[in-house]
């Protein structure tokens, strides 16, 4: 793995914005483009910064007055799933092919058990294949 460049994985169709785009504006090229972040840039192409659906979560967290929408309003319900015996490619496949960056892991008899995301695949990785200095 050691021989892999970023340049090799990376995506290189980015979706930029300038400093003075409206958030809104932002936000709808992300859903509209179902990515997860916009990178800010300026005249020259020079990163500004990262605005991410993180970003957007601390945005309605503080918005003043608040919105008294519920969560059922914007919520997924056609949730794709994994069990704790699935292996992680199969779960990283789905998460490739349909975009996702979780995905929670449900046991018949409990419920909800856990959730599977990106990073939890990249540390694996990231430990099995090439462990990282400490």
């Amino acid at each position: 793995m050691e021989d892999i460049f970023v340049a090799r994985v990376m995506s290189s169709s980015l979706h930029t914005v300038t400093p003075d785009t409206l958030v809104e504006d932002a936000a709808q090229d992300m859903l509209d483009n179902e990515i997860g972040s916009v990178v800010v840039i300026d005249d020259d192409n020079r990163l500004e910064g990262i605005l991410t659906t993180t970003d957007f979560v601390r945005i309605v967290a503080e918005q003043k007055p608040k919105d008294q929408t519920p969560v059922s309003k914007y919520m997924s319900s056609d949730v794709v799933t994994a069990s704790a015996q699935d292996s992680i490619r199969d779960a990283a496949d789905v998460m490739v092919e349909r975009g996702f960056h979780h995905i929670p892991v449900v046991d018949e008899d409990e419920g909800v058990i856990g959730m599977v995301t990106t990073s939890d695949l990249a540390g694996y990785l990231s430990r099995v294949q090439s462990p990282s200095p400490e």
